[in-house]
């Protein structure tokens, strides 16, 4: 039984981080709501905005929930199957598969209601000072980051607490039942992202190549239809998206750090549940040290330097971080394991990796060479701009993945060195190993809530934008709007590599943890089963099935965008072409028509793709098991790991591919290579409409489905297995 009071295992921090963020969060969330809206034109502009974007959200939620439904009746009724199915598909796993789903939902919804109040009053403080438009704007993502954060880590526990003293059995019986939290939580998540970023990217298409290229409007003109459509999709897309995303990455991580925290438990009678519950103890250290960064964060007037302050409050935590890891580190496991220290080098590792990809993404996406030549290379026209960010595209894999490589290489090598019984690297898989790379997975996404924060204030600071441009303010308001817009979209892009990083090793990390229930499953010790021999044929067509379900599940998410852009595209021409005083500004467009149209596409083409990583693994692995019953789960592992090299490496080109054309685009209408309304520009827009369901459509949902692949077959792993 979970002991709350036991200051050895220093769980009381759950609870008492939690508190301390919720009072931080309705701080900020008085000190927003407090400010004026605006004038009455800005308010209706904000009106509409929140309208559209709740009544899409509605219209998810409802296709998300029916789904979750049939899904966790599915998983209850395997228990039905007796035997090792009613150990591990049965009620409890499918109660926290409906937890983790409408957890995850949630997290989406607050996001997105944030966003939609904070947009306008940044709008309004931009009247009149920079600094109180900068700090409304972050700490309205920063409400956004500490209540996702919070439910994550919170509802994780409360779960885990509640099933403890339910369940009539060992932790490990816990956390069996508790798996199904983390593959609601990434099934609904992909969900939310895969839509949002559809909705988003058919808005935005249209908008800009009707408007800005057709019409030689500005962006934001409140002439162009899709305007609306367009302001809506960055909340969608970009918060409530991205809030269940980034639910779902410390939901599924945590669970994944604790299964094979108990792997280690198990080696030993003398180990204790801290090796359990180290992971969950490190999260809520990161969620204070979160706290601390973002009240760091403050600028002084209009000439700060926006993205320095939002470093320093990032570093800030950091430090804090590093420190809380040492602590927590030293405390559970110092009676357990004489190199402890060994885990503190191991979480640094996972954090230096989480700088080491934003850096990498700040330069492939910034105002450097790459963006530099993919803007030289529009001034010959559409075909050159593409090529050179394809080309950009790949280029910024390399780095990346080496940086992966390498921390996974270290976080193992270093925990495989703290058992003081260690034969070597070569002598089987060591727990010891897979435990650091936990940890080092936990640390990096300790600074999620301050990450999540830099995330939201990108779409906050873009609303604010387009209601201030839609309302005639002075060219003073915008400006001070735009730059705040500037350090949104590179504060975007940044978080778009974090999560990718992430989930590239917690995708290790739950990899490990499918094979450690097989090995339970199997009754077997986990270096018996934790290998996939590529080199079998009958395995190898598993990491081949992975590949094509990664590009398939790519192809229908761009497609998608490209066919409700289309038809955003016709209906913005319709308008303009049969209400000539729409150009006049005699006439209003109609928006909630384009509304409406990007709402039915991204609804309707959001499930097939959003299915396919569930029910492609769990098919693949019942035939398996019926004609190569032996093999069977190891064909699945190799369904999972190829995959995942695969989603990695798509992922990241589809991110900094489409980021890099993007900024392109904004380099040239800085006044280079003949700025607005030159042949450049006009190239750069074509390749920033293609880039844009890369970087905000099938890239973000990649890193996902890299999480769900993992945790589907986490969950259903006892289908793969002959005992």
């Amino acid at each position: 039984m979970i002991d709350l009071l036991d200051v050895n295992n220093l769980l009381f921090m759950i609870p008492v981080s939690a508190l301390v963020a919720l009072l931080f969060a309705l701080f900020f969330y008085r000190g927003i709501w407090s400010k004026d809206k605006g004038t009455p034109e800005m308010q209706k502009i904000s009106d509409a905005i929140e309208t559209g974007a709740m009544a899409y959200l509605r219209r998810q939620y409802k296709t998300i929930g029916i789904i979750s439904i049939v899904l966790a009746i599915v998983i209850a009724l395997c228990s039905l199957a007796g035997g090792d199915f009613s150990n591990y598909l049965n009620f409890k796993v499918a109660a926290a598969f409906l937890i983790g789903a409408g957890f995850s939902i949630l997290s989406g919804y607050i996001g997105m209601r944030v966003s939609v109040n904070a947009n306008i009053r940044v709008a309004s403080a931009a009247r009149s000072s920079f600094k109180e438009a900068f700090l409304c704007s972050f700490r309205g993502g920063a409400i956004s980051g500490i209540a996702v954060s919070t439910l994550s880590l919170a509802g994780l526990f409360g779960v885990v607490f509640a099933y403890d003293s339910l369940i009539d059995g060992t932790m490990t019986d816990t956390l069996h039942a508790v798996v199904g939290y983390a593959f609601g939580a990434s099934m609904a998540a992909l969900f939310a992202q895969l839509g949002g970023g559809i909705y988003t990217k058919a808005a935005d298409v249209g908008a800009d190549l009707v408007g800005k290229v057709e019409a030689g409007i500005p962006e934001d003109d409140p002439r162009n239809p899709a305007v609306i459509a367009d302001l809506v999709g960055d909340n969608v897309g970009d918060c409530a998206g991205r809030g269940a995303d980034i639910f779902e990455s410390t939901a599924a991580e945590i669970i994944g750090s604790m299964v094979i925290g108990t792997a280690v438990f198990a080696l030993s009678p003398q180990m204790s549940l801290n090796w359990v519950f180290l992971p969950l103890v490190l999260m809520a250290f990161g969620l204070i040290a979160s706290l601390v960064g973002i009240f760091a964060v403050r600028v002084r007037d209009e000439d700060a330097d926006v993205c320095k302050a939002l470093n320093l409050g990032y570093y800030v935590t950091l430090a804090i971080v590093i420190a809380s890891l040492a602590f927590a580190t030293y405390w559970l496991l110092k009676d357990e394991i004489d190199g402890w220290y060994y885990y503190v080098g191991c979480g640094i590792v996972g954090i230096a990796l989480g700088l080491a990809i934003v850096y990498l993404t700040q330069y492939y996406t910034g105002d450097h060479k790459p963006v530099k030549s993919i803007a030289k290379a529009s001034e010959t026209g559409p075909a050159t701009n593409v090529i050179y960010g394809i080309s950009i595209g790949m280029e910024s894999t390399v780095l990346p993945i080496v940086c992966i490589v390498v921390a996974i290489i270290a976080t193992y090598v270093l925990g495989n060195a703290a058992d003081p019984a260690a034969g070597g690297l070569f002598d089987g898989v060591s727990t010891y190993g897979l435990y650091g790379t936990a940890i080092g997975t936990i640390a990096m996404l300790a600074s999620s809530a301050f990450i999540l924060a830099e995330d939201t204030f990108g779409p906050i600071t873009d609303n604010a934008g387009g209601i201030a441009e839609m309302s005639d303010q002075p060219e003073e308001v915008r400006r001070r709007t735009d730059k705040l817009d500037a350090a949104g979209n590179t504060t975007k892009a940044l978080t778009k590599g974090y999560a990718m990083a992430s989930a590239a090793l917690a995708a290790f990390l739950l990899f490990a943890a499918f094979f450690e229930i097989v090995a339970e499953i199997k009754g077997i010790p986990l270096a018996e089963v934790f290998y996939v021999n590529l080199g079998d044929p009958l395995i190898f067509v598993g990491g081949l099935i992975g590949i094509v379900l990664v590009a398939f599940f790519a192809s229908l998410s761009i497609r998608a965008v490209g066919t409700a852009a289309g038809e955003m595209i016709e209906e913005v021409r319709r308008q303009f072409r049969e209400d000539k005083g729409i150009m006049e500004g005699t006439s209003q467009p109609d928006y909630a028509r384009c509304v409406d149209i990007a709402t039915r596409g991204a609804l309707k083409a959001m499930v097939v793709p959003a299915l396919l990583p569930i029910l492609v693994p769990v098919a693949f692995g019942l035939i398996y098991r019926l004609v190569f019953p032996e093999i069977a789960y190891n064909a699945v592992g190799a369904l999972i790991m190829v995959g995942t090299g695969m989603g990695i490496f798509m992922a990241n080109f589809l991110n900094n591919g489409g980021g890099a054309w993007d900024n392109a685009k904004k380099y040239i209408e800085t006044g280079q290579h003949g700025g607005k309304r030159s042949p450049a520009h006009a190239a750069a827009v074509v390749g920033d409409t293609v880039g844009d369901p890369f970087k905000d459509t099938a890239g973000p949902s990649i890193h996902v489905l890299v999480k769900l692949l993992s945790t589907i077959c986490l969950v259903t792993a006892v289908l793969f297995v002959v005992v």
